[in-house]
């Protein structure tokens, strides 16, 4: 009796599919009745943009701005990504939500790639209006090249590497003191060959020309084999982190 009882349990367990949607559908849920971290990301995104449009009002060089360019569209995402990582997590450790996920049946796994995927959301919903905002606030200093949709590519490898390796540091930082600048501490020198490798190719593809010509394809290759690897390796290691 008790092994057919068990038996049932076993069957009313959801399978990993099931499991990654209700979990995905409870952070998309939460978040678009609440909107707090993707109002509070795109309000951090606006601001940024602003200095740098104020820091570089009297930079009239063209071809300065275009060497510069990928590097101040990272920096903005980086900056963004960390606040929203930060605020992803804080929600669930104020409800006690962390603490009923480890005692569910569930693969941490699936958790993992749940809110890795629910992160990746957010920062591509906020990408798209901080990415045509920076061109609005600076294409008066400079003309992108015919190249420039190209940085799509880039913008999603990076997208995709942060918010995976993001989310597992930031459930390492979720429960330490002074969280916030422990997953800065964390968080910059992991994802920096990720950063360089889509500077460059997001660098290459606004100036157009030999940029292009000579990073962009090394660049998305770098940025994708540390997306397999870095993304691979925090689904792994997941389970130990929250155990």
């Amino acid at each position: 009796m008790s092994a057919r009882s068990t038996h049932r349990a076993a069957r009313r367990v959801p399978g990993a599919f099931a499991q990654y949607r209700t979990l995905l559908a409870k952070d998309l849920r939460r978040e678009f009745r609440t909107r707090e971290m993707l109002v509070s990301m795109g309000v951090y995104a606006l601001l940024v943009i602003v200095v740098f449009g104020v820091a570089l009002g009297f930079a009239r060089p063209a071809d300065a701005f275009l060497q510069i360019s990928g590097g101040l569209l990272w920096s903005l995402i980086a900056f963004t990504s960390l606040l929203g990582l930060n605020r992803s997590f804080a929600a669930e450790q104020d409800n006690g939500c962390i603490e009923g996920l480890l005692l569910a049946p569930l693969d941490r796994g699936v958790v993992f790639l749940a809110k890795a995927s629910s992160n990746l959301l957010f920062l591509l919903l906020v990408e798209l209006i901080a990415v045509p905002l920076y061109w609005l606030f600076f294409g008066s200093l400079a003309t992108p090249a015919a190249s420039a949709p190209l940085m799509a590519l880039p913008l999603l490898l990076g997208s995709v590497g942060i918010a995976g390796i993001g989310t597992l540091l930031a459930t390492i930082t979720a429960c330490t003191r002074g969280k916030d600048v422990m997953l800065a501490l964390l968080f910059v020198p992991v994802v920096f060959p990720l950063l360089y490798a889509c500077v460059s190719a997001t660098t290459g593809c606004i100036a157009g020309g030999e940029l292009l010509a000579d990073s962009f394809t090394t660049s998305v290759a770098l940025a994708a084999g540390y997306d397999v690897v870095m993304v691979a390796l925090s689904w792994v290691l997941y389970d130990f982190v929250v155990s």
